[in-house]
């Protein structure tokens, strides 16, 4: 299995790692067992303590992370450092929250007392995709560990750095040795692990076939899991809209973190009355973007992740063309050096055509055009994920009435789908299931345990 940083600028090996071995991994599965036993003691003072040192640090030390996630997977700079501060503040967030949001709920039987009290159920693994390598593992580690869990972290192969970055950062927080553990393995290792039983609960990030694979380890092995998979998110622009700051958000939701985003701008539905304007200027900011180096801040659409990720969006491009597409703008790959696409607009799409129902994860946007809201209802749910969506109206009544047909876990009103560390982030059908972030993500893996007080002589 080969771990390695390859710089998709320029498409060259900059490190290699060796795969840990069986052994390397059952030792360090064990060192979290016995990790768990004592952290599940911990109070939440004292786990808020190391999370707000891991925030303080990344903060630090945002310049020279940054540069890591930019060199392994092509983030432009200025967006690589602005990841950083939202990872911190998410380990800040829980720091700040957990113990409110974990307090115990108490209820009201008919006689005694009752409460839920929330506690730790073990180690959970974590299977984090390489496109938002601080802020997925963030999301995924913060709540678990303040809940008391410790956690495994398989980070995606393609950013090791990244990996092991994040886990000499809880180092120099003075964080329990076992608490925040990275594996160097595949991804293959990784769904074997799930049924190993000391693991007692796995979430990832990823593939629609990745998830598929771990979901069925889980309930093999009767585990939690969640999952946040695809998405092809739409963007409605009903005829109220002010386009020109539409036309500014679209651009931002398509090619943020150079397309590769899970909730992404892809789908593009534009209500007749205003498509021709909108298309217009939509395809005239694509065009000039500035692409280039992403380390360098004048760039505006760096390399996808890597050659494979390049190779494989051209290619949906071309079948979709060849299946009757049409190319409005771009449609190959950039005639340079690196993993490269141009900014790519595709019509005339239909259910026979791939790119209808496959998600795009590049900068590659499809356009639709329809007479009403209704079909613009319909065509965004006409898809296998149900990730995000936006709606762009200056009627914020209206917008809400779409959102709440929209099949999606979560719907934007005048902005493309985003994240923040106290805004639930999940989705439905093919996007998987479960949520991450805010106080939802916090009640994932924990044990809701119901402790009933009754009197000797009450009924049963």
């Amino acid at each position: 299995m080969s771990i390695q940083t390859v710089n998709p600028y320029n498409n060259k090996v900059v490190k290699s790692f060796e795969e840990m071995s069986d052994k390397t991994v059952d030792t360090l599965i064990e060192k979290s067992v016995k990790t768990f036993k004592e952290w599940k003691e911990t109070s939440y003072a004292e786990r808020a303590k190391i999370l707000h040192k891991v925030a303080k640090i990344m903060r630090d030390k945002k310049e020279s992370l940054a540069k890591i996630i930019t060199l392994e997977m092509g983030k432009l700079i200025a967006q690589a450092e602005g990841e950083i501060l939202l990872s911190a503040d998410i380990f800040d967030y829980y720091a700040d929250n957990a113990a409110d949001f974990l307090a115990d709920k108490h209820l009201e039987p008919e006689f005694g007392s009752a409460l839920i009290r929330f506690s730790p159920i073990g180690i959970i693994l974590g299977v984090e995709p390489w496109n938002f390598p601080f802020y997925q593992v963030a999301r995924f580690a913060a709540p678990n560990l303040m809940v008391g869990n410790t956690v495994l972290v398989k980070h995606a192969s393609s950013v090791p750095q990244c990996a092991i970055a994040i886990e000499e950062l809880f180092n120099e927080a003075g964080a329990p040795v076992g608490l925040y553990t990275n594996l160097l393995i595949s991804g293959k290792r990784a769904s074997a692990l799930v049924s190993d039983k000391r693991i007692k609960g796995v979430a990832l990030t990823g593939s629609e076939e990745a998830g598929a694979n771990i979901a069925a380890e889980a309930g093999k092995n009767l585990k939690k899991s969640v999952l946040e998979l695809g998405g092809s998110d739409a963007f409605i622009i009903l005829d109220d809209a002010d386009i020109d700051k539409t036309v500014e958000w679209a651009v931002v939701g398509r090619i943020n973190n150079n397309g590769e985003s899970c909730v992404a701008s892809k789908r593009f539905i534009a209500v007749e009355a205003v498509a021709d304007e909108f298309i217009k200027k939509f395809k005239e900011k694509l065009s000039i973007l500035v692409i280039g180096d992403p380390m360098d801040s004048k760039t505006e659409l760096g390399p996808l992740s890597s050659e494979a990720a390049a190779v494989h969006i051209a290619d949906q491009v071309k079948r979709s063309v060849d299946a009757g597409a049409k190319v409005l703008l771009g449609g190959t790959r950039s005639d340079r050096e690196g993993a490269f696409m141009q900014p790519t607009i595709l019509t005339a799409l239909n259910p026979k055509i791939p790119a209808y129902y496959e998600e795009l994860f590049g900068p590659v946007a499809s356009f639709y055009r329809v007479k009403n809201e209704q079909e613009a209802i319909d065509l965004a749910n006409d898809s296998n994920f149900g990730l995000g969506c936006s709606v762009f109206t200056q009627d914020i009544e209206r917008g809400k009435r779409v959102a709440d047909k929209i099949d999606a876990g979560m719907v934007f009103i005048n902005h493309p789908t985003g994240t923040k560390a106290n805004l639930p982030f999940g989705g439905t059908k093919g996007s998987g299931y479960g949520r991450e972030l805010s106080e939802l993500g916090i009640q994932e893996f924990v044990n809701k345990k119901l402790i009933r007080v009754s009197g000797l002589s009450d009924p049963f």
